[in-house]
């Protein structure tokens, strides 16, 4: 060993160090959220929805005319297996928090009951992210936390941009604000029942499901992304609900699956839609 030269670290010491380093680095789901919008220059609160609390965060775009983009998550993690539920079903990846990021409206992610840190609250239980992730009590709740955001901000218009489930509760959702003048679905579910029978899933007994529910408000103009190459979501899905639509709907076909490569053409898509 040269002079100056650190002495050697034995082999225990070495992988106590890495070890460490490991789980400094590891962080909750919510708490990797929370990391993420930061980074993002993204302003984190709560919204009361109901008897639940609502993770928000929100960009810092002023724009004269009072509209609101508002982005929901996708499902996350209901499951860790086919047979065991999550503790915690927040999402690993949020690509709608990333997909706001892209948006140079102002614009609000609006999570769901008992996602992003909040599953060990008292309302809680898991029904409400797995069979009932659609139901009427987390529909309501949003709608509620919705409901405040735009009374306290004076919004008159808001578009509504739901990812994979998200897209379900945002088309429930827009039958319940009257602000809201357009829909934008991304790789959405939106025949759940379709959907689980196609992947062999349990029905999710409880929740609302938008094919065999009332049709959208005819106020409402649809945009309805579907992946190309989505297998999670595929375009047959959408194909068979087409006329449920309404003539406010279109459907549009783009080179994706069901996770990449929406970041890439987000820019696009936003600046192609009115």
């Amino acid at each position: 060993m040269g002079r100056g030269s650190a002495p050697p670290i034995g082999p225990l010491l070495a992988n106590l160090i890495v070890l460490s380093i490991l789980l400094g680095s590891c962080a909750s789901p919510p708490k990797n959220l929370d990391n993420m919008a930061l980074d993002m220059g993204l302003t984190a609160q709560w919204l009361r929805g109901e008897e639940f609390e609502l993770r928000a965060y929100s960009n810092r775009i002023r724009h004269p005319v009072g509209q609101l983009h508002v982005y929901l998550e996708g499902d996350g993690t209901p499951w860790i297996t086919r047979t065991r539920v999550a503790l915690d079903p927040t999402t690993r990846d949020p690509l709608a928090l990333r997909l706001m990021a892209l948006d140079p409206y102002p614009a609000l992610y609006l999570a769901r009951p008992c996602y992003n840190g909040t599953s060990r609250a008292t309302a809680c239980n898991p029904w409400l992210w797995t069979s009932g992730r659609y139901s009427e009590v987390v529909v309501a709740s949003m709608a509620a936390a919705l409901r405040s955001r735009i009374d306290a901000k004076a919004v008159g218009e808001v578009t509504l941009i739901g990812y994979s489930g998200g897209g379900v509760l945002a088309w429930l959702l827009a039958r319940r604000i009257p602000e809201v003048r357009a829909l934008i679905t991304v790789g959405a579910n939106l025949d759940i029942d379709r959907w689980t029978d196609r992947h062999g899933f349990s029905r999710l007994s409880g929740s609302l499901n938008p094919a065999t529910g009332p049709p959208m408000r005819p106020g409402v103009k649809q945009w309805h992304l579907v992946g190309r190459d989505d297998e999670n979501v595929p375009p047959e899905i959408i194909d068979a609900l087409e006329r449920k639509l309404g003539p406010n709907a279109r459907v549009l076909i783009e080179p994706s699956d069901h996770h990449c490569c929406w970041l890439q053409l987000w820019p696009d898509i936003l600046r192609r839609l009115p």
